[in-house]
């Protein structure tokens, strides 16, 4: 294929993976609220509704490695799709069953599972292609489009979902879920997964699948800026979770707000998601990516601490209500510029033969920390004070980006930082 199509194929993909990831995002963010909000109006039960996200995140922790390892070995497209399928058969049978015999808990718990594990193949082969389907100028602009599609669905989700609850039944939303899913598979069934696939070269020993997904750690050896990003983000998860846990408890229990405003303060930072991908999209590629995981990444830290500033002081609730609003505004976008760089910085510094394994190795490094942090912060704020973990928090994640994100570590992503102070230090003795 000659550069003019492969470019004009390029252009294709771009906009295809927007439209099925916007799509598919809206879908299941629809649904996810629904069977939320059933979940709870039936039981009751915060155990209930929590079993239920475990049942989502478990397997995707186990699963993510696994399908990487695979996604190595066979063509990622029949992840993508066969994963896609896998979604979509098992809410077609939970609305079957829920025809027949009614909606109940187990079954619930049981679509859970399976959509967790059948989206995890399909999110890390999807992952692991994006720098197959775009070329490298506007891997960036991918990047920013998934980190789009994901705020409209954090916009649009609740919204959507809120008006259905009212007065449709769950089979609406298990249709909505169905359909969306099945676009999203018909869109990425007309991608071409090899379009800039690098050659790979074929290894002489034949390698069992645990020798497979050792080799992949040991990969991550030879790659410090790699290693350093992963083990950043799994600290930061951790950490993070202060935010996402302690935002509804301080606002709803510490300050009295009601709870159509803190929907407002949360909705502030899908906002400021969508506003910095789209700034991202129509810029160029940023000079130096890793510069700029710090400097959001430390700002995002910051803001963990100012979370806590209006428990210290007496302001009014219009006040705090335009602090926190502006507050989530902007850490909903310092979100995207850590996310969509160090997107561009795994697609373009893993070798393809070992991506399927690295993307793997991501995404559960990413979603082990999430239950162990709600559990551990589920805890902190109800014996501690809400403005001392925050600040404690804070302070503990500016420590792990200046440690694991440090001087070195940058200059090896990016020499040409090095060479600039040299030249710079030259200057100034010569001067």
């Amino acid at each position: 294929m000659d550069g003019k199509l492969k470019y004009k194929k390029s252009t294709y993909h771009l906009y295809t993976f927007l439209v099925s990831k916007m799509i598919g995002s809206l879908g299941s963010s629809v649904y996810t609220f629904g069977i939320s909000m059933y979940i709870l109006s039936m039981t009751g039960s915060s155990l209930s509704f929590a079993t239920n996200l475990l049942f989502s995140i478990v397997p995707r922790t186990i699963i993510s490695p696994i399908a990487g390892l695979i996604g190595d070995k066979v063509p990622r497209k029949w992840l993508v799709l066969g994963g896609q399928a896998g979604v979509i058969l098992t809410v077609s049978i939970l609305l079957l069953y829920t025809w027949t015999a009614g909606l109940s808990l187990p079954a619930i718990y049981v679509a859970t599972l399976f959509n967790s594990i059948f989206s995890s193949f399909s999110s890390v082969a999807f992952s692991a292609s994006i720098s197959n389907l775009v070329d490298e100028e506007r891997l960036q602009k991918a990047m920013s489009f998934n980190q789009l599609s994901l705020s409209v669905s954090g916009i649009g989700g609740p919204i959507v979902g809120g008006m259905l609850f009212g007065f449709a039944s769950m089979e609406v939303f298990l249709l909505v879920f169905i359909s969306a899913a099945i676009i999203t598979l018909l869109l990425e069934s007309t991608m071409n997964f090899t379009l800039y696939k690098k050659p790979v070269v074929a290894s002489a020993q034949k390698e069992t699948m645990l020798q497979s997904f050792k080799a992949g750690f040991v990969y991550l050896k030879t790659k410090p800026v790699v290693r350093a990003i992963l083990w950043t983000a799994l600290w930061l998860n951790l950490f993070f979770t202060c935010l996402s846990v302690g935002i509804a408890f301080v606002l709803l229990t510490n300050l009295k707000f009601q709870p159509q405003l803190i929907g407002f303060i949360e909705a502030a930072a899908a906002i400021g998601m969508l506003i910095t991908a789209i700034y991202l999209a129509t810029r160029s590629n940023l000079k130096f990516p890793l510069v700029v995981v710090k400097r959001s990444t430390l700002l995002m830290a910051i803001s963990v601490i100012l979370v806590a500033v209006p428990l210290l002081f007496s302001w009014s609730n219009t006040v705090n209500f335009i602090y926190y609003l502006v507050l989530m505004f902007v850490a909903g976008g310092f979100g995207v510029t850590t996310n969509t760089p160090i997107g561009v910085i795994m697609q373009t510094s893993v070798d393809e033969e070992y991506k399927g394994r690295v993307f793997g190795i991501v995404e559960m490094m990413a979603m082990s920390m999430m239950p162990l942090g709600t559990l551990i912060y589920g805890v902190l704020y109800d014996i501690i004070p809400a403005q001392y973990v925050l600040i404690v928090s804070g302070t503990i994640l500016i420590a792990i980006v200046l440690i694991l994100l440090r001087g070195s570590v940058i200059r090896m992503a990016h020499p040409e930082l090095e060479d600039k102070r040299k030249m710079n230090i030259l200057e100034e003795v010569e001067g």
